[in-house]
């Protein structure tokens, strides 16, 4: 694990700038640090030494020299490709060298053979070609940037702060696309000219030219078994993912909530240490869930309470950390309990993915719970959703505008925050890409599919690959930690894909297969327990005063003024504090970014 920097194209002191990018994301890997610098090639890595601690540094090289690579993430299945490489000139016991020879022999199709998590850049001397690729669901992050025959890429944007070629400029187009997403949607990032390699992508750079291509896609295969078979299915594979996730020459802890994921995730795994955080506030803790499982397995868990104040002060440093806006609450708590976990061990294992992979969500409960009002005709359900568009959103009148919509107009995901008639109402900004735009050539590749599937591939393109993972990685590489998510791999998901939607969600649960499995080894209720994701109380501290101003201070300043109604926004806040309306995931969103533009365009 680490992070990596670099660039292709003449430069005045390669090296210094080399240092300085890498420098810049130190977090990310404080063990040690390495380069090449060779004619108008840089690469640069700094290291969180995970496997093979005494050879595994990068850059690496191949025996004769003829490739080298920079490395983030883990190939889990390294020692069996390792045995399918055998007549290669192996020097070292690191998982980063079979990326080399791999390529040798597989060349493009590399990514294909690997199981793991990575974002990587080879450099070919031979054929001057520049490899990098991106794993198949998006854990680990890439990011490029090109100017003047000078191309950039990164593991994190604010790498390319510290390069002379690089120009500072927000992107204004994906202010609307942010407020409904509440994260960033595109492979266009808020930064102008900078791009993010999508998951499952490479990308070749030869003679200054870029390619783009896509190696892996979703399907979704759903097969009509046994429930049982099923059943035994994810148990087996979950426990060969667990195991995989496993390795690792230092210790490995993990990240454990109320929940059924990390749940499953403890209970396969014994690790001796598990990591919760809570609040003060009984509704929002879940410290005493996860004493109560640790417990009965016999292993530890060390929590903490994050104050109110704590949550307001490290704010700052999250944005900085998260390089663009990110406006989903539990980031910060992701924060902390990462930092807990990081004075003890460098790995932790993570629930992620459950959700998405295995139908976690109440809204897709929605297509069995209410399939009567879907008999009444499209016409008069379209008419009827026209009508109460017109009202303020609210409980029973958004089921009504969203039940007369088709999916592919109204659906973007689960954390929908704004919608696009009210994003008109509050910039000041034209929009030029819609919520649609982005979403099509996902509906146009699910077409023909249930709405489950294509709400299931929505929430797994954007919510999970752009916001969810992103995060992760973020909050547990901005305390040197090392973050594994056993439920989002290749093999899982292959599995997952195949279940029914009876298997998936019912009027009574969700995630019903799941449930399931992890019932026949955890020791307590918690694979009966409602999905509260990571629950924090902004919503109550938005109504105390001092939260209350701090809100209401940015949208008074002269970027708040800029880009949107600040009477409408005093407004929102304002009803949210006297509890006439819930507003607070708005409020958050729009204050998030104002605090974003600060922290990288004010540098407060």
């Amino acid at each position: 694990m680490c992070g990596i920097a670099g660039f292709v194209g003449e430069v005045k002191n390669p090296k210094k700038v080399l240092k300085q990018m890498t420098d810049r994301i130190k977090h990310r890997g404080p063990d040690a640090e390495g380069f090449c610098v060779k004619d108008d090639i840089a690469l640069g890595q700094r290291r969180l030494s995970i496997i093979d601690l005494k050879n595994g540094r990068q850059p690496m090289y191949t025996k004769d020299g003829s490739l080298v690579v920079v490395f983030n993430g883990e190939i889990y299945n390294y020692k069996e490709l390792k045995k399918e490489l055998k007549d290669y000139p192996f020097q070292t016991e690191s998982d980063t060298e079979v990326l080399l020879y791999g390529y040798k022999e597989w060349g493009s199709d590399l990514p294909n053979h690997l199981r793991g998590m990575f974002a990587f850049a080879i450099y070919d001397f031979e054929e001057k070609v520049l490899f990098c690729a991106r794993d198949p669901l998006g854990i680990k992050p890439f990011y490029y940037y090109e100017k003047d025959g000078v191309f950039l890429f990164a593991s994190e944007i604010k790498a390319f702060l510290d390069h002379p070629n690089f120009e500072k400029k927000l992107n204004e187009r994906i202010l609307p696309s942010f407020l409904s997403f509440s994260f960033t949607p595109t492979t266009e990032t808020f930064f102008e000219g900078v791009y993010r390699l999508d998951a499952g992508h490479t990308l070749t750079l030869k003679d200054h030219n870029i390619g783009i291509n896509r190696y892996y896609k979703l399907e979704f295969p759903i097969k009509e078994e046994d429930y049982e078979k099923q059943v035994d299915e994810i148990s087996e594979i979950m426990e060969d993912s667990v195991e995989h996730h496993m390795i690792s020459d230092v210790e490995v802890g993990s990240f454990l909530s109320s929940g059924i994921d990390s749940s499953y995730l403890v209970t396969l795994a014994r690790p001796d240490k598990t990591y919760t955080v809570g609040y003060d506030i009984p509704r929002y803790d879940e410290t005493k869930y996860a004493k109560d499982l640790t417990k009965k397995l016999g292993i530890h868990n060390k929590n903490k309470k994050i104050t109110k104040e704590e949550y307001m002060q490290v704010l700052n440093k999250i944005l900085y950390h998260m390089d663009e806006p990110a406006s989903d609450p539990a980031i910060v708590a992701l924060y902390f309990v990462a930092n807990l976990a990081s004075k003890d061990v460098k790995v932790v294992l993570s629930g992620e993915g459950a959700d998405e992979f295995f139908g976690g969500y109440n809204y897709y409960r929605e297509e069995v719970d209410m399939s009567f009002y879907n008999k009444i005709p499209f016409c008069i359900r379209h008419a009827i959703s026209k009508f109460f568009s017109l009202f303020p959103p609210m409980r029973g009148i958004n089921f009504l505008v969203r039940r007369g919509e088709k999916l592919e107009d109204s659906y973007i995901g689960v954390n929908k925050v704004w919608s696009e008639r009210e994003v008109k109402k509050l910039l000041r900004i034209p929009i030029t890409l819609t919520n649609q735009e982005i979403t099509k050539p996902v509906y146009d590749e699910f077409a023909g599919q249930s709405n489950i599937v294509k709400m299931q591939a929505i929430d797994i393109h954007f919510w999970l690959m752009k916001d969810i993972l992103q995060k992760a990685d973020r909050m547990t590489m901005a305390n040197s930690l090392e973050g594994r998510v056993p439920f989002v791999d290749k093999e899982v998901f292959k599995v997952a894909s195949k279940l029914p939607l009876k298997y998936k969600v019912t009027k009574e649960n969700t995630k019903v297969a799941l449930r399931s499995a992890a019932e026949k080894v955890i020791p307590t209720e918690a694979y009966k327990k409602k999905k509260l994701g990571f629950p924090v109380p902004i919503r109550d501290w938005m109504r105390e005063d001092d939260v209350y101003k701090t809100i209401e201070d940015a949208f008074h300043t002269e970027i708040a003024e800029k880009y949107f109604d600040t009477k409408y926004l005093l407004k929102l806040l304002e009803e949210h504090k006297e509890e006439k309306k819930d507003n607070y995931r708005k409020v958050w969103n729009v204050f998030c970014f104002i605090r974003w533009y600060q922290v990288f365009f004010e540098e407060i």
